[in-house]
């Protein structure tokens, strides 16, 4: 029987639900009245590590893990993500824990806000500022957007330990090939039309990159206004908003082994940040951009107004893909069919900040 695993971050606490065969059973909430920003299921060990980056208004910003399926958890005594002090920053939040890949065992990177990237290399216990990126000589020019400054998305390559790929808010797509001991700025093509410059080398306000599941050349990302796909690495984009109700949003995520196929949630535009055409579609794409499907079987008829946030959309791993999003009004989708249809999860939580999901059992 397949049991997976669901995580939902939100606005007040953490909602773990698990899915054994068509049945779906959510538990009691955790981290009450903390806030939860990111989420990262490792499966790479003996058993599955659950890491959740928590924001009490009370003590503040911290990372938890918890190694029996979210039924106890363990905060360090030494907070695990910290800057140092020659830094003269303080963190303001944890936007993103990102377990690496079997190239790199029990290396974990954490993206903080201000937009800085940690490194652990046990497991999310303890990190380490990655001091390079920090530096960076652009770094002066970085402005925070309406979100903030923060470090949202890392992408690690499974073939080779020492490429990182990372994406900032206003500051853009940023790599390094020798394990964060360099970074260059990875753009071109992405526009900024809010900026004087256009085409700027850094700068663009980048929402969410995900990596293609069969070419790991292949990336796409949803800017604030525009979608890409690079099939390079990131040294070029091509727009490919074509066929999409609105090319503003926020989430991006490619399907887990289907290469070519990936899955945006279009929003009316930043200054309407509400589903586009007030309807509730997730729209995939099976040609790398080619061409784009509205999703919505099973989905909110009617005019909707929810909307899904950058790590609020995800996949579980498996095949047929689990596709699952939360939104701003409460409510978490889930299909098992690669999007082609979708049901009802739950309804009425807080604003959901981000999901994750993944495979327990075969």
């Amino acid at each position: 029987m397949t049991e997976v695993l669901l995580t939902v971050g939100t606005r007040k606490g953490l909602f773990i639900g698990r899915r054994r065969g068509d049945a779906w059973e959510f538990g009691a909430p955790r981290f009450h009245a903390q806030a939860v920003y990111s989420i990262a299921i490792d499966t790479r060990g003996p058993a599955p590590r659950l890491l959740v980056g928590g924001d009490s208004t009370h003590w503040g910003p911290s990372v938890f893990h918890s190694d029996d399926l979210g039924e106890t958890w363990v905060e360090p005594t030494r907070p695990a993500v910290r800057f140092p002090e020659f830094t003269g920053a303080s963190l303001e939040r944890v936007w993103q824990l990102h377990p690496a890949g079997p190239e790199a065992p029990g290396v974990v990177y954490a993206g903080t806000e201000p937009a800085a990237l940690f490194r652990s290399e046990d497991r999310g216990e303890s990190f380490e500022l990655v001091r390079a990126l920090w530096e960076h000589p652009t770094r002066s020019q970085w402005v925070p957007g309406g979100g903030g400054e923060g470090l949202h998305t890392v992408l690690t390559d499974r073939r080779d330990a020492r490429a990182v790929t990372v994406a900032v808010s206003t500051a853009g797509v940023f790599r390094t090939v020798d394990g964060g001991e360099s970074w260059e700025p990875a753009n071109k093509g992405v526009s900024a039309v809010y900026l004087p410059d256009p085409d700027p080398e850094f700068g663009q306000c980048v929402h969410k990159v995900t990596r293609d599941a069969s070419d790991p050349d292949r990336l796409y990302l949803q800017n604030h206004w525009g979608v890409f796909r690079s099939d390079d690495g990131g040294d070029h984009w091509t727009d490919i908003g074509a066929g999409l109700p609105s090319d503003f949003g926020f989430a991006a995520v490619a399907h887990p082994r289907r290469g070519a196929t990936a899955y945006v949630f279009p929003i009316n535009a930043d200054i309407d940040r509400v589903p586009a055409e007030h309807r509730c579609r997730v729209f995939r794409t099976r040609d790398a951009g080619a061409s784009w499907q509205p999703l919505s079987r099973g989905l909110p008829e009617g005019d909707h107004y929810g909307t899904v946030l950058r790590d609020a959309l995800c996949t579980d791993g498996a095949d047929p893909a689990g596709i699952y999003f939360g939104n701003r009004n409460g409510e978490v989708f889930a299909s098992a069919d690669d999007g082609d249809s979708w049901t009802q999860l739950a309804a009425h939580l807080p604003d959901v900040l981000c999901v994750r999901a993944a495979v327990l059992t075969p």
